[in-house]
């Protein structure tokens, strides 16, 4: 398998904001803090529609500019509140138990990958779809840790394989705000979506070494 950049063993990497400091003062985390569980509580209370970057400061009962400066805008909050079920996931990938961690083949791997976003989106695609409004998406380093993981499979999977134009491929079909659509729009159950996603699969491992097409049903 080609030698790719991944992230190193057991390294956790959150949604937010590329630019935010890995280290904090501690009044500057406690703010932190108070501005996330205000945006936790407005999600518990009103749902997605009602998270605002203004209905967070006054909720806070702080200026909206320290809002702004924090997380630039309300996809960056998003992200912030996605991080603890982020960093959930990327441990059941990275060291869970197989088949979606190691320890099976990759092509059984990948597949309980796709499987398990589907769950989160059931779970939790209002917030990820505001997280993807943003700019600053495809550099965040949940994205980054992602997309190599993928492109770890596709690799072992097949050499040959275009393993970064699959990955972010198959992560662009598992967006929150495609999933809402399909729900919402054309009615599709999580099911069915797995489904499909085990027909793309398919596609890619009749194209790679014969072996892998017997780990999918």
């Amino acid at each position: 398998m080609a030698d790719i950049d991944c992230p190193p063993p057991r390294m956790s990497v959150m949604l937010s904001m590329p630019d935010r400091p890995r280290a904090e003062r501690a009044d500057a985390a406690r703010n932190r803090r108070l501005l996330l569980e205000s945006a936790a509580s407005i999600l518990r209370d009103e749902g997605i529609a009602g998270l605002s970057m203004e209905a967070v400061a006054t909720a806070a009962g702080v200026g909206i500019g320290t809002v702004y400066r924090r997380f630039g805008d309300l996809s960056g909050l998003a992200y912030a509140l996605l991080d603890e079920r982020e960093q959930q996931f990327q441990s059941e990938f990275m060291f869970g138990p197989p088949p979606l961690g190691p320890g099976a083949p990759a092509s059984a791997r990948l597949r309980a990958y796709l499987c398990r976003c589907v769950d989160r989106l059931t779970e939790q695609a209002e917030i990820l779809a505001k997280a993807e409004t943003g700019s600053q998406r495809y550099r965040t380093g949940a994205y980054r840790v992602q997309r190599h993981h993928l492109m770890m499979l596709l690799q072992e999977i097949d050499p040959e394989l275009d393993a970064a134009y699959l990955a972010e491929a198959l992560i662009a079909v598992l967006s929150g705000r495609l999933h809402l659509h399909q729900v919402a729009d054309e009615g599709m159950a999580p099911e069915r979506i797995k489904t499909g996603l085990d027909q793309l699969l398919r596609g890619i491992l009749r194209s790679s070494a014969p072996a892998d097409e017997g780990a999918l049903p």
